[in-house]
């Protein structure tokens, strides 16, 4: 690393934590909700695992899973979802969207949606399984 970035973060980092200590006179753990070194570490870390998250569902009888991504697009957080059903069908559901919430909903409706334009499912099953939901 070039050491004028080194000494220019370094002084950024002084000018920062020198700002935001005289901020309403409240020091840099007020400010972080009372965490500092291992507990802002800790939440840090919980709050970036739980963007990805692997599961399972079932659908049709069978056994599919699915899977969550977060990827940063144009600056912004986007989340991808996947459904897939191992052992059944190649088809796989795909989306991607700014709603973590909506993310797998989107991936099953786009599985759903192939798998009845390919005969592997008819209208009347998923009908039938979106009913008993």
């Amino acid at each position: 690393m070039r050491p004028s970035f080194c000494v220019c973060a370094l002084l950024g980092l002084f000018l920062m934590a020198s700002v935001l200590g005289e901020a309403e006179g409240q020091d840099l753990s007020d400010l972080l909700g009372g965490l500092t070194g291992d507990g802002l570490v800790q939440a840090l870390t919980s709050q970036l695992v739980g963007l990805w998250e692997t599961g399972d569902l079932e659908f049709l009888d069978h056994v599919c899973s699915f899977q969550v991504k977060p990827k940063i697009k144009r600056w912004e957080l986007y989340f991808r979802g996947t459904m897939w059903c191992p052992g059944w069908t190649p088809i796989r559901g795909t989306s991607e969207t700014r709603s973590r919430s909506g993310v797998v909903n989107q991936a099953v409706a786009d599985f759903v949606q192939k798998a009845l334009a390919s005969g592997l499912v008819t209208e009347e099953e998923a009908r039938n399984w979106l009913s008993h939901q």
